[in-house]
């Protein structure tokens, strides 16, 4: 970038931050500015500044602490130099592209200039509103900007629109959204790892250039759309934080592109990667959301802010508040074999240790009797159930717990009979290649193939007493032919397949609202604020062995909220054999569910599942509705705590070892050996005690002692764990 530019961005920037100072009223979410033109968006926490310039651009010109912001408006510091608030493919290259198009003339610059900004209410939250269009092209780029204060979020999405009569568009690439962050040194924190081994903790350093994260597969196993962005000299638990997480659950991609100058952009959105978009006349595109943040108070303020807002505003409405039911699903007991019998003699057993929820998983449906048979089929399988599914459920009713299913309506296999009778309803091989012979995706795109699926899960919904359905997604999407459809339109498949994968989901929940949703996809493939604004909860990992499993929760706990992560107890693990109490123990770290076969447990094994399972019971509203504060990371040491908080400060501290702790080690240092709290009043005094205690008085402490001097770590010898109760006095 030449000086000329540099210099102009830079006096850009100095007004701006006078305008600050001078025109943004605190208390209000959306300010207008009038000299330079532009608004403040302040949250709790942040500011986010946008100006318009003097040849009509839109700029973002700070991002971060609302205390920064008006220090630098009083001391003219220079922040950034300058990217368009929706920057496009044209004029200078230094920046990534949110939008790329093609004109009907194959023109591929875009040159946008500011229309109007307007704040209006969207979903009951004040919203920056900009309309910008393009110099000579009949493109219209609206961008909004949803305030949600008390998170610290802002929520970022577009819609472009075809203004024209004649002559289309073609869109190359659409992100939700970007921010630009000061400049400085980075850490990027984010998630990773692969089926089996989800959400894994990461962290790198940007250095100049761009970093992508992206998903192409249609499951994101191997990283969810989350981020947390971190100054490299920040204090570990304190200090700046941006974060953010994407609304999308088919292919999409977060960005990370740093310049020489130390200033980061960051955008988010659908992976336009063999994929596009057609802009008929009067036509629109809106992309999904992109929810960033800003806190000051570190990975867990970051953390807090992001799985509240999940919580209380994404997930949907009708279950927000409700506690998630501990379920018992019997696939590990009987894989395809399932019967009425066997199913009954499981749910008694299931009841007699506080079972809510008794779920038949694969095989219940017509012809199903291994991998490559039945799937698609989704009627009751009268060799495995003669009387249907209705006595049984009832049956499972009158025992005290309600009845839910699995199912994975997005695939079949070539031996099914909807396959034999539709062929063209799959996606479609390209020539001289090979045809998968187990599962294949349904295309969704079509409308006859969301029609037939709407159809078939209302009728199984309609005539049984189903309250919870598994949604199952097993399939990595490679083929996505679609021969049929005009040539202009085929790589459009995958987001209109996913349009339709949400719109079923919704039109199902309109119909049979008091039913609970659960996402699943090879394990935790389909786990992002897309899928869960329509889903209740979600299925972190077919890996179920504790050992694993304390790695993958904190790591989901940075980006998702506790009551939608489900956990089970079975008797399957990747590691040596460990107790049936730590495997609890892990499991209640979350969304409590058994999965092993009951039948095979011993008295004992009985005895220890109803007693943790009420337990479960007592702490439940904190797991699954407290704040969580991350206290010791498993990626760090040999142990993992987990701290769920409630308005009261009332926690439960969930501690866990993976090893033994010898003296005289590295870890067996005071510190390693101290478990210090979090988030507690200083001079409150507090009542800790083990959670098989909780009838006996604890030992108590003031707030002050737990958060800065500790107790002793309580768990004692390899793969055990302990669960804490911590209680102000007196509530």
């Amino acid at each position: 970038m030449n000086n000329f530019i540099k210099t102009a961005i830079a006096c850009l920037a100095l007004s701006s931050f006078t305008a600050y100072g001078q025109g943004a009223k605190k208390g209000e979410v959306i300010t207008q500015l009038t000299n330079p033109k532009g608004w403040i968006i302040q949250t709790k926490s942040s500011a986010y500044q946008l100006n318009v310039s003097s040849v009509n651009s839109i700029r973002p010109v700070f991002y971060g602490s609302r205390e920064q912001a008006e220090q630098a408006a009083r001391t003219n510091s220079q922040w950034f130099e300058g990217i368009e608030e929706v920057p496009v493919r044209g004029s200078f290259p230094f920046k990534t592209p949110a939008l790329e198009v093609i004109f009907n003339d194959n023109v591929r610059d875009a040159d946008l200039v500011y229309v109007k900004g307007e704040v209006i209410t969207v979903e009951g939250r004040s919203t920056l509103k900009i309309t910008q269009k393009d110099k000579f092209y009949p493109l219209e780029v609206t961008s909004y900007i949803r305030v949600l204060p008390e998170y610290d979020i802002l929520e970022k999405w577009m819609v472009v629109k075809n203004t024209g009569t004649k002559g289309d568009i073609k869109i190359e690439n659409a992100q939700s959204g970007s921010i630009v962050l000061p400049a400085d040194e980075y850490m990027l924190t984010h998630l990773a790892g692969k089926q089996m081994n989800e959400f894994q903790q990461q962290q790198t350093l940007l250095t100049p250039g761009l970093k992508v994260i992206q998903n192409k597969a249609f499951k994101a196993n191997f990283n969810p759309p989350w981020f947390m962005v971190r100054p490299q000299n920040a204090a570990k638990e304190t200090g700046p934080a941006w974060f953010g997480s994407l609304h999308y659950s088919g292919n999409w991609q977060l960005a990370f592109d740093k310049s020489i100058e130390g200033n980061v952009q960051i955008l988010g959105g659908i992976n336009f990667w063999d994929s596009s978009w057609l802009l008929t006349p009067g036509a629109s595109f809106e992309t999904p959301k992109l929810s960033v943040g800003y806190t000051n108070d570190g990975p867990d303020g970051a953390a807090q802010s992001l799985t509240a807002y999940a919580r209380e505003t994404v997930l949907p409405e009708k279950h927000r508040k409700q506690m998630r039911p501990v379920l018992y699903n019997s696939w590990e007991a009987t894989f395809y074999a399932v019967n009425e019998e066997q199913q009954l003699e499981l749910a008694k057993r299931a009841k007699d240790i506080g079972i809510e929820l008794f779920v038949i998983d694969d095989g219940w449906f017509k012809g199903r009797t291994s991998a490559t048979t039945g799937l698609g089929d989704w009627e009751v399988d009268k060799t495995k159930f003669p009387n249907g599914l209705g006595s049984m459920i009832k049956k499972i009713n009158d025992m005290g717990m309600d009845f839910g299913i699995w199912v994975e309506p997005e695939s079949l296999v070539p031996a099914s009979e909807v396959y034999k009778a539709h062929p063209d309803w799959v996606f479609d091989m390209p020539p001289n290649r090979t045809l998968p012979i187990t599962r294949r995706y349904l295309n969704l795109a079509k409308e006859e193939v969301y029609q037939h699926l709407l159809a078939v899960l209302s009728k199984l919904l309609a005539e049984n007493n189903i309250k919870f359905i598994k949604w199952d997604q097993n399939s990595y999407l490679s083929e996505t032919g679609w021969k049929n459809a005009p040539v202009e339109i085929q790589r459009e498949v995958r987001i209109r397949f996913m349009k339709n994968v949400y719109r079923l989901v919704e039109e199902l929940r309109k119909r049979f609202p008091d039913v609970l949703f659960e996402s699943c996809a090879s394990g935790g493939g389909r786990v992002d604020l897309g899928m869960l604004s329509r889903m209740d909860q979600a299925w972190v990992s077919d890996n179920t062995s504790p050992l694993d499993r304390i790695y993958m929760q904190y790591g989901y706990t940075w980006a998702l909220p506790a009551n939608t992560m489900v956990s089970w107890v079975t008797g399957n693990g990747n590691h040596q054999p460990t107790s049936l109490d730590y495997k609890f123990d892990v499991s209640m770290a979350g969304v409590l569910a058994v999965g092993d076969d009951l039948r095979k447990w011993t008295p004992e094994d009985m005895a220890v599942a109803a007693k943790k399972i009420a337990e479960y019971k007592v702490i439940r509203p904190l797991i699954q509705q407290g704040k969580v504060y991350h206290l010791v990371s498993p990626f760090e040491e040999n142990r993992s705590a987990l701290q769920y908080q409630d308005a009261t400060t009332k926690s439960v501290v969930m501690c866990y070892n993976m090893a033994e702790y010898l003296p005289g080690s590295q870890y067996g240092s005071r510190s390693a050996n101290t478990l210090k709290l979090k988030g507690l009043k200083a001079d409150e005094s507090y009542s800790v005690q083990n959670i098989e205690d909780r009838d006996k008085p604890g030992a108590t402490y003031k707030g002050d002692y737990l958060m800065n001097v500790g107790i002793a770590w309580p768990v004692k010898g390899a793969n055990k764990g302990q669960i804490l109760l911590v209680n102000p006095q007196g509530k």
